[in-house]
């Protein structure tokens, strides 16, 4: 059963973490993956070796620019009727008004924004989202590999 969580990447350059995306979607019940900007997309065989046909049962888009997609999602019947005030967007990043993960409250429709695997969700995006949520950090090491961040963040929702 797919539920009202919608996930959109934008820029992510590796396509085995793409294929790892897909493959965690599946699993949790994403009902939509929005592939965006630089992002690869299937058929790509480094995608399906780690989605492992993941790519071929999560429904998914690719769009050129992220912003054009998040208006289309959020004003139109893109993600099943959502509007900019039905559909909450959420951007896996740490930033100064980022909070925990764990503290989070969710509501749906959502969706989970993720960037650029070195540079992150870019600003212009983080402008457009309601909300940003952050993985605390403990060791030397200030970030996780996003596939991983991804499935941490997915399941809490």
């Amino acid at each position: 059963m797919r539920k009202d969580v919608y996930v959109l990447l934008n820029n992510i350059r590796s396509l085995h973490n793409v294929g790892s995306i897909f493959r965690t979607a599946d699993g949790a019940g994403v009902k939509k993956i929005f592939l965006c900007g630089q992002t690869g997309y299937p058929p790509r065989e480094e995608i399906t070796k780690t989605a492992i046909g993941a790519e071929e049962t999560v429904p998914w888009e690719y769009w050129i620019d992220a912003k054009e997609c998040i208006k289309k999602l959020c004003h139109s019947d893109q993600g099943g009727g959502m509007n900019k005030k039905s559909i909450q967007l959420v951007a896996l990043e740490q930033t100064k008004k980022s909070i925990d993960y764990r503290k989070f409250k969710s509501k749906y429709p959502i969706c989970l924004v993720l960037g650029h695997e070195i540079d992150g969700v870019e600003h212009g995006i983080l402008d457009l989202c309601d909300e940003a949520i952050e993985i605390p950090m403990h060791g030397k090491k200030q970030s996780l590999n996003v596939s991983v961040a991804f499935g941490i963040a997915v399941y809490s929702l």
